[in-house]
């Protein structure tokens, strides 16, 4: 039961502090991840908010997904497309009119400071196994279908991304180079914190005399 409540909180939290992340992200003006490049890009192109297009995006992914595999669509997965979009709406309506960086440096800070933020929140999310990202599992999904790595796939699904997001006059700058480098090493940071902290909480098993 303990571990039960301890899965649901990472996964909220987790969700919770990522989306403020990438929030901070698109407030930089610097670019954000591909895949938030392109939900800012179908956002000015086509309206809707930035977190409905999370949705859609999410959903599109997990039938995809579904197709591919020949099974059912995995609910789990689009209540975390849900909670992220919905995440993503409240933190950009809330700090937007607070934090605007209108010079280089000032953005750069952040886009740093979301970028730590949101692998933060990805870790705990990743921690708590509890509900499947539509990303990630659409790049295990390219790498079972054509024996790739999940790295290639990673990179050839990232590719695309961007590219659609540059056709949708998407977020794309600085920010989406660095958070491509450098999200993998934040996230496996944080993990390594996260695994100690839960060990940490383990029971200690009695000893035998």
């Amino acid at each position: 039961m303990k571990r039960i409540y301890m899965r649901t909180m990472y996964y909220t939290v987790g969700i919770i502090i990522m989306t403020l992340g990438i929030a901070l992200t698109i407030q930089s003006a610097q670019g954000t991840s591909p895949f938030d490049a392109l939900l800012v890009g179908l956002h000015r192109t086509f309206g809707l908010t930035i977190g409905s297009w999370e949705i859609v995006v999410g959903f599109s992914m997990i039938v995809f997904n579904a197709i591919a595999e020949k099974r059912r669509p995995e609910l789990l997965a689009l209540a975390t497309s849900l909670l992220t979009g919905i995440g993503i709406d409240f933190w950009v309506f809330t700090i937007r009119d607070t934090i605007h960086p209108d010079v280089f440096w000032t953005q750069m800070i952040c886009l740093v400071v979301g970028m730590v933020i949101a692998g933060f929140g990805i870790a705990l999310n990743l921690q708590a196994d509890f509900a499947p990202n539509p990303f990630d599992r659409m790049m295990l999904v390219v790498s079972k279908l054509t024996g790739w790595n999940v790295s290639i796939s990673r990179a050839l699904i990232s590719i695309l991304l961007v590219i659609l997001a540059f056709l949708f006059s998407g977020a794309i700058g600085i920010g989406t180079v660095l958070i491509t480098l450098f999200s993998g090493p934040v996230i496996q940071g944080f993990m390594a914190q996260i695994n100690k902290f839960d060990q940490r909480l383990q029971p200690v098993a009695p000893s035998c005399s």
